[in-house]
């Protein structure tokens, strides 16, 4: 897949899932680090629409999608999948905000820090050779 495809098709999964969870345009800019004007044409979805990211977007982008893996692996249901990130959290590190909140503050740190807290909720499950699957 060329570099270009794959921008387009990551930043066009990341925008669908900051919409499922109830992220605004301001906050999926901010936590893409995209326009506003480019996070819009992400959202429409055009077939023949395509954009070239940065390593900084790229890295946004693979922690929504990791952020999300952990919690499809947390959750079963659409609406605890979905509206984690949007439910106030009294856990360390979010301080009674939602962790949409947190992440929209635009920073990577604290984008990855987010993704490292919910990462760890994931049960592990430890293999007969006693190596650590997550």
């Amino acid at each position: 897949m060329p570099n270009q495809d794959r921008d387009t098709t990551g930043l066009k999964t990341a925008v669908t899932i900051l919409g499922k969870w109830g992220a605004t345009t301001d906050q999926g800019t901010a936590i893409l680090n995209v326009t506003p004007a480019t996070y819009s044409q992400a959202q429409r979805r055009d077939p023949e629409w395509r954009v070239s990211l940065d390593d900084d977007q790229l890295t946004r982008i693979s922690y929504v999608l990791n952020i999300h893996a952990a919690l499809r692996v947390l959750f079963d249901n659409p609406d605890n999948l979905y509206g984690f990130m949007s439910m106030a959290n009294d856990n360390e590190g979010f301080d009674g905000r939602s962790a949409l909140e947190v992440i929209a503050c635009g920073d990577l740190g604290t984008l990855r820090e987010t993704w490292l807290r919910v990462n760890m909720e994931r049960p592990a499950v430890i293999a007969d050779e006693g190596r650590v699957t997550l």
